[in-house]
């Protein structure tokens, strides 16, 4: 889902995440149109294993933004942030009468944009 960002927006990826990508949704759903420090709090005490993937890339993002183009980091909000699906690695587990089942271990490609807050 490659989207296209706005001249003073800045992007942040990590990829081939260990987190499945519908649970890492979770997470960057609650973050998206917030404030970055909001954004690092609710990261903070967030009890799921995605949120220290996603906090990392919001960092980076927000590190892209300080030295790569001179913004000020309490000055920016999240604009975007959207997990998509990376490749999934296949393992098999041994089932009852010589049969097998197949497990998915599922990656994840991470992306947030941060971008100055709108004075309005």
């Amino acid at each position: 889902m490659a989207q296209r960002i706005k001249e003073n927006e800045v992007r942040a990826t990590a990829k081939y995440v260990r987190v499945a990508p519908r649970k890492a949704r979770l997470v960057v759903d609650q973050i998206r149109n917030k404030s970055v420090e909001k954004a690092r709090e609710l990261l903070q005490f967030n009890n799921r294993a995605a949120a220290e993937p996603v906090a990392k890339v919001l960092n980076s993002a927000v590190a892209n933004a300080e030295n790569n183009r001179g913004m000020r980091g309490s000055d920016l909000v999240v604009a975007a942030a959207y997990v998509d699906e990376g490749p999934t690695i296949k393992r098999f587990r041994p089932r009852a009468k010589g049969s097998a089942s197949r497990i998915n271990k599922r990656t994840s490609h991470i992306t947030v944009v941060v971008a100055p807050r709108k004075e309005a």
